[in-house]
């Protein structure tokens, strides 16, 4: 894979994670309960790592961090604000949301796995964390049911 393919990959699995590090720690003051608290804070962490790990990669192969936003984050925080507004910290509500951004996120790391040639260090962090991304989903699933 190209280095310039493989950096804008790269560039959009990060803000993805960035997308989630922000949507979560946005969750977590949207909630009162401790455990929802709790779960959000876990996953803000755990994006933030994430984002640390690829971005150690790029630095390894010399490929350039973007340092602008997603539009498409832009507009996710934005809906997650207002429909925590309209339905004042309804649980339920900001549950629906973050599964929203797990199922984009997923797919994200669904697109990256198919990329070919991609170097075999970058490959096994892609692979850990989708496992990481695809066990949120899961949880934040079950939650909605609990």
């Amino acid at each position: 894979m190209e280095a310039k393919a493989t950096q804008a990959l790269l560039n959009e699995l990060v803000e993805t994670l960035k997308d989630g590090q922000k949507g979560y720690a946005d969750a977590m003051t949207d909630v009162d309960d401790a455990r929802l608290k709790d779960t959000f804070k876990n996953y803000s962490a755990q994006r933030s790592e994430y984002i640390t790990e690829i971005e150690d990669q790029m630095f390894k192969l010399n490929l350039k961090p973007d340092e602008s936003g997603s539009v498409t984050a832009t507009v996710h925080r934005a809906w997650i604000d207002l429909k925590a507004a309209l339905t004042s910290k309804n649980n339920n509500a900001v549950l629906n949301e973050c599964e929203r951004g797990e199922e984009y996120a997923v797919k994200a790391y669904q697109t990256a796995l198919k990329a070919q040639d991609l170097p075999s260090p970058i490959k096994s962090v892609i692979e850990k964390q989708y496992q990481g991304v695809q066990e949120a989903l899961n949880t934040i699933k079950s939650l909605k049911t609990a």
